[in-house]
């Protein structure tokens, strides 16, 4: 839909911007197009191409921050267990620093299952900071107490 209005709105600028002749020859009459105006050509640019699914690369590794301001928390994708079971590398979309920081993260143990929650905020240092919004994937690595084994991992966020 956003490309329909982006075309629409390429056409109309394209349709409405033409310039009219103030001035009147023997040969036109006053506002009718020049030669030069009417055997311009005017191409307009195919819409961009549908992404073909989500964006993939490697995500930043970063470390927690904290404290910050108005930690939330935030919904991860993923978890590695890495180190022969002893952590785990968790993955999530965020967005840019200062204004998405991983602030801390709570890991809770129990027999059964590892609940690992995010907490995400603002950089103290940048308060009035202004950011694009634009998804980054990033990565911390998280110590376990005992080896992960068949233990459930579950996202605290969700």
């Amino acid at each position: 839909m956003r490309k329909l209005w982006l075309v629409a709105l390429l056409f109309l600028a394209v349709a409405c911007g033409g310039t009219s002749s103030t001035s009147a020859s023997p040969e036109q009459p006053d506002g009718s197009p020049t030669g030069t105006d009417a055997d311009q050509a005017v191409s307009v640019p195919a819409a961009p191409a549908a992404p073909s699914g989500a964006p993939s690369g490697t995500p930043s590794p970063v470390a927690p921050a904290g404290p910050t301001l108005h930690p939330r928390k935030v919904p991860w994708e993923s978890a590695t267990p890495t180190d022969d079971g002893r952590a785990l590398d968790i993955v999530w979309w965020s967005g840019v620093e200062p204004c998405n920081v991983l602030d801390h993260v709570e890991v809770t143990e129990t027999a059964r299952e590892v609940t690992v929650t995010l907490y995400e905020g603002q950089d103290r240092r940048s308060p009035d900071a202004v950011c694009i919004a634009i998804a980054i994937l990033k990565t911390t690595k998280v110590q376990l107490k005992a080896p992960l084994g068949d233990r459930k991992v579950v996202d605290g966020a969700k």
